[in-house]
């Protein structure tokens, strides 16, 4: 097999790379399909994405069997601010991958959000439920998906939400400014599902084996805010700082930000199988693997 992961340097991007190289992840060993698995790996510098040519030459040059789409613009904020830019990467350049992938017979993993949602639901959304998205960000992921399914018939379009993985993220950032002042603030009535790189890279290459094509959610188990979430770092660290929940209205943020987008993973349990953990099991990995880290630098 020859897979090619766009976005590499991300989160999830450096997950795939890392549970290829080492054949496997905590979870278990990748299946005996990667044994002679040849990847790659592109990120900006590396070609356009956002040039029709320069992806149809790279993935046509490699023979690629998988491509896995984690190329995206994901400072929700920033999209509000520059929505044509937001449009050129989130949605053009989808279209880009997709028509490739379908000139050259390639397989296409593209990875989504739950901000296609409009985030007002009571209950964790399901891959059929109406898209309504609010902000810059979740529009034009939502158009990238319309041009996938429109420009490509074997694709697999994987929405996922609250992603945690080596770089800059949530658990990084409430780590350092609790260590650093002790108080923080945090927002108590968003609610969604931390989800793990580690977990959700896994069941993207258990997803890349299949035909099962369509629409995949794929998050770690159970439900939580982001102020819940911030105490349950913060616990297993052992940090003691002082947390105060706040609203939504309290902490206002260019970009509307969903209240409840939690995700079921629905079509992955009824085709490749669910094996996700619950986000406190992955977190409690995800947190004591940087602790081990971090001591073997001192």
């Amino acid at each position: 097999m020859r897979l090619l992961i766009t976005g590499c340097n991300g989160q999830l991007g450096r997950e795939l790379s890392r549970q290829l190289d080492v054949g496997g992840s905590s979870l278990g060993l990748l299946p005996e399909q990667y044994s002679s698995v040849y990847y790659a790996g592109v990120d900006i510098q590396d070609f356009d994405i956002g040039n029709k040519d320069s992806v149809v030459n790279c993935i046509r040059g490699g023979s690629y069997d998988v491509v896995i789409n984690c190329a995206a613009m994901t400072a929700v904020d920033a999209c509000e601010s520059q929505p044509e830019t937001a449009y050129m990467v989130n949605a053009l350049a989808a279209q880009n991958v997709a028509e490739a992938c379908e000139q050259t017979g390639t397989k296409l993993i593209h990875i989504s959000t739950d901000y296609v949602f409009a985030g007002d639901a009571s209950l964790p959304y399901r891959e059929y439920d109406k898209t309504a998205p609010r902000s810059v960000y979740g529009k034009t992921k939502l158009a990238g998906e319309q041009l996938v399914r429109e420009c490509c018939r074997r694709y697999f379009i994987v929405r996922t939400q609250w992603l945690y993985g080596e770089g800059r993220n949530f658990i990084r950032a409430i780590t350092k400014k609790a260590q650093e002042t002790g108080q923080l603030m945090v927002v108590n009535d968003q609610f969604g599902c931390p989800t793990s790189t580690v977990d959700l890279a896994a069941h993207l290459l258990k997803i890349a084996l299949s035909d099962r094509y369509g629409v995949y959610h794929c998050v770690n188990h159970g439900v939580t805010s982001w102020y819940d979430f911030a105490c349950e770092i913060l616990r297993i660290r052992g940090i003691e700082a002082q947390v105060t929940p706040c609203t939504t209205e309290q902490y206002p943020t260019p970009a509307p930000r969903p209240f409840y987008s939690a995700l079921d993973n629905m079509m992955l349990r009824l085709t490749v199988g669910d094996t996700m953990r619950d986000w406190q099991a992955a977190l409690q990995e995800y947190i004591e693997n940087e602790i081990r880290t971090e001591e073997k630098n001192r």
